[in-house]
C-alpha cells in the first residue's frame, strides 16, 4: 500500500481543514494539498520516470517540502532528502549513489550546485522551488495513485558518513506506515484540531513524524525561518493550539533557558517529542518543571526511525515510581511489535544490566543499504538489525543507553561509557553542557577528558568537578582533564559532534 494514501484520505474526509502553513500564514487545505502533490506527480512522471525512480531533495523548511514528499510517492517514486546544510560533493554523492533523476532543490542552494548536472550522470532535471518552472509542473492535470507493494522503497536516508562514505538506508512503504501507526500509538493521538510545528529539518525526523499528522489530518505550520527561532516559537504559541514538535534535547534545552522564550503561552504546547541524542537527567527535570508533563522521549537511528523505545508522557509524569529516576534516564521501553535485544560480539543474549550492542526487529527497519551488499549484510542478521549501539535492559524492560561504540574510551583494558560521566558532570550548577571523549594515551590506549561549557556568569573549577566525579563514579572514570569552550560543535540536527572534539588529540600533519 503506497504511503501516500495518508494524503488521499485526510484530504477526502477533511478537505477544507488547514493542512500547511508559513508561519502564521495559510498554504494550502488538505483537498489543496492533495491536488497539488497529485498534480506535482504527474508532472514528474509525465517526464519518463518509472515506479521505483529516486527524486532528490535538498532545501530548508518550507511549505513546499511536503507536498514534494507525497508527490514522490503519489508517483509510485522513491524519496531521497538531504540535508541542506550538506557540502555540494555530499549532495553530489547521494544523488550519484541513489541515481536519482529528479532533483528538487531552492533558489538559495541552486548557485552553490549548479555543476549538479554535469557531475551526476543519472540526473535529468534540477528543480528550483518556486520559480516559475516549478509553478508550471502544478498546471499538469492530476493522476491517479500509483499502486505499490509494501517492500518497495520510499525513502532513502543517507547516514553521517563518520566512517567512509555514507550509506543509503533504503525505507520501504511498509517501513513508513510501521513507523506512523507506532508514532500513533506510542507517542501521541492526534486530530484534524492538533497542530504540527517543523522546527527542526523535514529531511530528518520532523519530516518523518509529519506522516502520522498527515494521516489525522493535523495542521502542519513552517516557521518563517525556517528552523529553530525561540522568539518565533513563542509567538506562533499565541496563534496556534495543541502544538507538537520534534527537538534533539540541546533545543529542548535551549527553550527552557532561552528569555526570548519566556513569553510563550506553554498551555498551547501539547507534547514535545525528543530524541536524536542523549537527554541527560539533570536537562530532562528542567524541561519538566517548565512545560509539565508534555514530554516523550524516543530512541531510533535512520535505519529503524523514532521507532525502537519509547519514553511515554505517563511515565515522565510517574513521579511515583519507586525506580523513577532510573527509568527517566533511560529511553524507555519497546515501542509497540518492536523486539530489541542487548548480545555480545558473538550476538549471544546478554543478562539484564550487562552491556553489549543493541539489536532490533520489526517492520519499520530498513530494508538494506542502497547498492551496498557488504554493508547490509553486516547489518542485517538473521531477521535483526544490528545497531552500532551500546546499551543494557534492565530487568523490567528499559534500555539504558551508554554510547555509540566508537564513542567507548577503552582505558588500562577498562570499557568506559562517556554518557555516566556526562550525567554525573551536569549535577553541578555551573555547568550547562558536558562531552566526555577518549584521548590517546602511550601507555593506557586512551584517558578520559571532558569539554565543558558554563552556564553564563558561572566558573566551574576542576577541583569541584572533580569532587562530584569521586563522588559518584568509580576513581578511574574521572576526566584527567577538563577543557573550557564556549561552545561544543554541533550538527546541523543538533547532536553533539564528538568527532570534532577528538580531532584536537590527532597529531598535526
Amino acid at each position: 500500500m503506497n504511503i501516500a494514501v495518508l494524503l488521499q484520505n485526510s484530504a477526502r474526509s477533511f478537505p477544507h481543514r488547514p493542512a500547511i502553513s508559513s508561519g502564521e500564514d495559510l498554504y494550502a487545505t488538505y483537498a489543496q494539498f492533495g491536488d497539488r502533490a497529485a498534480r506535482l506527480a504527474a508532472a514528474i512522471r509525465g517526464s519518463g520516470l518509472v515506479r521505483g525512480d529516486r527524486v532528490g531533495i535538498a532545501m530548508g523548511n518550507a511549505p513546499e517540502y511536503l507536498e514534494i514528499l507525497f508527490a514522490i510517492w503519489h508517483a509510485g517514486l522513491c524519496a531521497v532528502p538531504m540535508n541542506a546544510k550538506l557540502h555540494p560533493r555530499e549532495i553530489s554523492y547521494a544523488l550519484g549513489n541513489s541515481g536519482a533523476r529528479w532533483f528538487f532543490t531552492s533558489d538559495q542552494l541552486a548557485a552553490k550546485l549548479s555543476s549538479l548536472m554535469d557531475e551526476v550522470d543519472t540526473l535529468e532535471s534540477v528543480m528550483i522551488v518556486g520559480s516559475d518552472d516549478y509553478r508550471a509542473l502544478l498546471d499538469t492535470p492530476p493522476m491517479a495513485m500509483v499502486d505499490v507493494d509494501d517492500p518497495d522503497p520510499a525513502w532513502i536516508f543517507y547516514t553521517s558518513g563518520t566512517t567512509g562514505r555514507p550509506k543509503g538506508a533504503t525505507l520501504t512503504h511498509r517501513s513508513l506506515r510501521g513507523m506512523a501507526l507506532r508514532y500513533l500509538s506510542d507517542v501521541d493521538s492526534l486530530t484534524e484540531r492538533d497542530c504540527m510545528l517543523h522546527v527542526a529539518p523535514l529531511s530528518h525526523a520532523s519530516g518523518l513524524e509529519s506522516l502520522p499528522h498527515v494521516g489525522r489530518a493535523s495542521h502542519h505550520v513552517i516557521p518563517k525561518s525556517g528552523g529553530f527561532d525561540a522568539a518565533e516559537i513563542a509567538e506562533l504559541t499565541h496563534h496556534y493550539e495543541n502544538m507538537m514538535f520534534f527537538a534533539v534535547p540541546t533545543i529542548v534545552g535551549r527553550l527552557v533557558n532561552d528569555p526570548a522564550f519566556a513569553s510563550a503561552r506553554l498551555d498551547s504546547i501539547k507534547t514535545i517529542f525528543y530524541g536524536g541524542a542523549p537527554m541527560y537527567f539533570e536537562d530532562l527535570k528542567a524541561a519538566l518543571a517548565k512545560f509539565g508533563p508534555k514530554l516523550v522521549g524516543g530512541y531510533g537511528q535512520g535505519e529503524c526511525p523514532c521507532a525502537i523505545t519509547v519514553l511515554s508522557k505517563h511515565l515522565h509524569a510517574n513521579v511515583d515510581d519507586p525506580r523513577y529516576q532510573e527509568h527517566l534516564t533511560s529511553v524507555g521501553i519497546a515501542f509497540t511489535g518492536t523486539e530489541f535485544r542487548i548480545v555480545d560480539e558473538d550476538g549471544n543474549d546478554l543478562p539484564s544490566g550487562e552491556i553489549g550492542e543493541i539489536i532490533v526487529r520489526s517492520d519499520v527497519c530498513m530494508s538494506g543499504y542502497w547498492e551496498n551488499p557488504e554493508a547490509t549484510a553486516n547489518a542485517l542478521r538473521d531477521g535483526w538489525l544490528y545497531t552500532g549501539d551500546m546499551g543494557c535492559m534492565s530487568d523490567d524492560g528499559y534500555l539504558s543507553l551508554k554510547d555509540r561504540s566508537k564513542d567507548l574510551v577503552i582505558s588500562g583494558g577498562m570499557n568506559i561509557y562517556p554518557r555516566e560521566i556526562e550525567e554525573v558532570l551536569l549535577q553541578h550548577p555551573g555547568v550547562m553542557e558536558v562531552s566526555v571523549v577518549g584521548r590517546p594515551h602511550p601507555e593506557w590506549g586512551e584517558d578520559v577528558v571532558a569539554f565543558i561549557v558554563a552556564k553564563a556568569g558561572q566558573s566551574p573549577t576542576e577541583a569541584e568537578l572533580d569532587a562530584i566525579c569521586l563522588d559518584n563514579i568509580a576513581r578511574f572514570k574521572r576526566p584527567k582533564s577538563y577543557f573550557f569552550i564556549d561552545e561544543l560543535p554541533k550538527s546541523d540536527y543538533g547532536k553533539i559532534l564528538k568527532r570534532e572534539l577528538r580531532k584536537r588529540f590527532e597529531p598535526a600533519e
